[in-house]
C-alpha cells in the first residue's frame, strides 16, 4: 500500500508527486486602461522567505527597483494545518494591508468557494481587494516588463532575443531540478523517489558542464532562468540533500555550479533576500511527516562570500 504524501491530494497512485496548478492569473499591465494597470502604490506581494518559489518574486522585485513601487509582507515560515499565517517574528509580520491572520483569508476573499491549497507567492491588488495572480513565473515576468513607466530603468531579465532558449530551459529546470527535489521528497514509493532523483542529478550534471565554458546559462548576460535556478541551489546542500534525500552529491561538490552559486549570491542586493534561519526551520519544522523530530540542523558550514572566480569566463 502506498503511504500518504505531504499532500495527498497533489499524491498519484504510483506514489509520485503532481504538483496543484496555480488558480490566480491575470496579468498586470503597461496599459492603463486594462483590468490591472501597472501604478505605484496599488499592489502589494505575500511571500515566505522560505520558499524558493516566493523567492524568485523576491529577487525580480529587488532586480527591478520594485521596492518602493510594490510593497511586500512576509509570512510566518512555520506552516501549520491552518496554512501560512501572519505573525509577528525575525523577519516576518503581521499583514498590514488587509489585517488577515492568513494567507487562506486572501484565497476566500478572491473565490469564496476556494478549497486547494495555499501557496506563495500571492500578488494582491489593493484597490479591487483581490488577489491577481498567485503564479511565480507570471509575477516575475510582470515585474520584469510591466511597470517600466513607473520604475527605474533596469537589466532586461527576459531579452527577446533569448526567449525560445529560456523557455526552453526553464521547462527542463523547473521539472527536473525546481520541482525535482520536491518529487524525490514527497514521494511515496522507492520507484518514485528514484526515478526523480536520477533525473535531477542527471540534469545538474549537464548545468555543470555547460557552466564550465560560461559565466551565466545563457552567456554573459544573467536572466530570469538563472534566478530560477538559483533559488533551489542555494537550498541545496542545506535543505534538500538531507531533508529530501537527494543525497548523491552536493552542491558545493560541483566546481562550477558552487561558483556559479557564489556569483549570483555575490549579485548586489540578493544577499540580502536568502534567510537561511526560515529555510531551515520551514523544511525541518513544517514537514513533520518526513521529519517527526522538528530537529534543525545547524550546518552546513559554507561560505558563500568568498571568491568565485568566474570572471575569467567574461
Amino acid at each position: 500500500m502506498t503511504a500518504q504524501g505531504q499532500f495527498p491530494d497533489e499524491q498519484d497512485e504510483e506514489g509520485a508527486f503532481t504538483r496543484q496548478e496555480d488558480m490566480f492569473r491575470s496579468w498586470v499591465t503597461e496599459d492603463v486602461s486594462s483590468e490591472f494597470p501597472a501604478e505605484a502604490g496599488r499592489y502589494h506581494l505575500y511571500v515566505s522567505l522560505a520558499c524558493p518559489w516566493a523567492h524568485r518574486t523576491i529577487i525580480g522585485r529587488k532586480l527591478k527597483g520594485l521596492e518602493n513601487i510594490i510593497g511586500m509582507t512576509v509570512v510566518d515560515p512555520i506552516r501549520d494545518d491552518r496554512g501560512w499565517a501572519f505573525r509577528e517574528g525575525p523577519g516576518y509580520s503581521l499583514d498590514p494591508i488587509n489585517g488577515f491572520q492568513y494567507l487562506s483569508e486572501a484565497y476566500k476573499s478572491t473565490v469564496p468557494s476556494y478549497r486547494s491549497r495555499v501557496t506563495v507567492p500571492v500578488l494582491w491588488d489593493s484597490q479591487s481587494r483581490k488577489i491577481v495572480n498567485n503564479s511565480e513565473d507570471d509575477i516575475l515576468r510582470m515585474f520584469n516588463q510591466a511597470f517600466h513607466q513607473v520604475a527605474r530603468q533596469t537589466p532586461d531579465l527576459y531579452p527577446e532575443s533569448l526567449r525560445a532558449g529560456i523557455d526552453n530551459l526553464n521547462a527542463l529546470i523547473y521539472d527536473r531540478i525546481n520541482n525535482g527535489v520536491y518529487k524525490a521528497g514527497f514521494a511515496t514509493t522507492q520507484r518514485a523517489y528514484e526515478h526523480a532523483v536520477g533525473q535531477l542529478f542527471e540534469t545538474l550534471d549537464q548545468l555543470e558542464a555547460r557552466l564550465s565554458s560560461q559565466r551565466y546559462l545563457f552567456g554573459s548576460q544573467i536572466v530570469e532562468t538563472d534566478w530560477r535556478l538559483f533559488v533551489t541551489l542555494i537550498r541545496f546542500d542545506a535543505v534538500y540533500h538531507g531533508h529530501f534525500k537527494c543525497n548523491l552529491r552536493r552542491i558545493i561538490d560541483y566546481p562550477n555550479l558552487f561558483g556559479y552559486l557564489k556569483d549570483l549570491y555575490q549579485h548586489e542586493g540578493v544577499a540580502e533576500t536568502v534567510n537561511f534561519d526560515h529555510i531551515k526551520r520551514h523544511y525541518y519544522m513544517t514537514h513533520d511527516d518526513i521529519n517527526p523530530t522538528q530537529i534543525v540542523p545547524l550546518g552546513p558550514a559554507q561560505d558563500l562570500t568568498s571568491p568565485h572566480g568566474r570572471e575569467r569566463l567574461g
